[in-house]
């Protein structure tokens, strides 16, 4: 596991950036949530805007641990009024379930993500896959 935390990124009166690095291992979600949950708190974010964007890293990560194949890595930042989650990892695109898994077993989160965000983007990389999702955040 890799931790940073850049502390201010601007000028601006609230801003901030982290990055967390983990094995893409289902068994680091816990991890990513609970560290974006700690951060948050530490950055003021208020409570509601604080439980999105833990729902939102639980499922990009769960995605990521998946899907990827070596690492995947958390770009917290939070600068003027808005909350960046960014999720990559080392996959390639995203794959259907079987068809013999039911269809409430799979396929929400990325759903979830488009409901709680404000904007999100996914972008296939040389070297993976990267998700932004955007959040207000008046802290």
């Amino acid at each position: 596991m890799s931790v940073t935390d850049s502390g201010r990124t601007s000028p601006g009166p609230c801003s901030q950036r982290a990055t967390l690095t983990l094995p893409a291992r289902e068994a680091h979600v816990s991890a990513a949530r609970h560290f974006t949950a700690d951060l948050l708190d530490c950055w003021s974010v208020p409570e509601s805007e604080r439980d999105s964007a833990v729902l939102i890293v639980d499922e990009l990560t769960a995605n990521a641990a998946r899907y990827g194949r070596e690492c995947m890595t958390l770009v917290l930042v939070l600068d003027r009024g808005a909350l960046s989650i960014v999720v990559s990892d080392s996959g390639t695109a995203v794959e259907h379930a079987p068809h013999d898994v039911a269809p409430d077993e799979h396929g929400r989160g990325t759903g979830i993500v488009t409901c709680l965000a404000q904007s999100t983007e996914i972008h296939q990389t040389r070297s993976g896959r990267e998700v932004r999702a955007c959040l207000r955040c008046p802290a």
